[in-house]
């Protein structure tokens, strides 16, 4: 299933040859991470660490997503929503930041989050990503 929710979310972008790392881990780990590598010592569900490397004629290594268990179990039941999906939404989340999207600012949020429900559209989840955070967050 995550597998798939890669796949489609590269395909909407247009890439068929490239690769990328998904690691799930647990809070700790991620709050480890998200320390190290963004100064914000608490957890959060994904985290992207795009490669910026390519090489011509090659598979694209595009870069890892690294997705917390326990923090997407905990916002799917806080949203009222599968697991499975949660997950799904996270790993197209990560890869859209692996491509350069954001979500700074109102823009490049209305960009990322057209990008990010077509996808799911796609895969065939329905989840109101505004109020998943919004749970989330509580």
């Amino acid at each position: 299933m995550l597998k798939k929710a890669a796949e489609v979310a590269l395909a909407q972008a247009g890439l068929e040859m490239c690769d990328l790392s998904l690691v799930i881990t647990i809070d700790k780990r991620m709050k480890e991470l998200n320390k190290q590598f963004r100064g914000i010592d608490e957890t959060t569900d994904v985290l992207s660490f795009p490669s910026g490397a390519a090489r011509k004629n090659e598979a694209r290594y595009l870069g890892d997503v690294v997705i917390s268990l326990p923090r997407a179990r905990a916002e799917a039941i806080a949203s009222g929503h599968p697991v499975g999906d949660e997950l799904q939404l996270l790993v197209v989340h990560g890869i859209l930041h692996l491509l350069g999207h954001d979500h700074a600012d109102r823009r490049s949020k209305a960009r990322m989050w057209a990008a990010q429900d077509e996808i799911l559209q796609t895969l065939g989840i329905e989840i109101d990503v505004d109020n998943a955070i919004a749970a989330s967050s509580r």
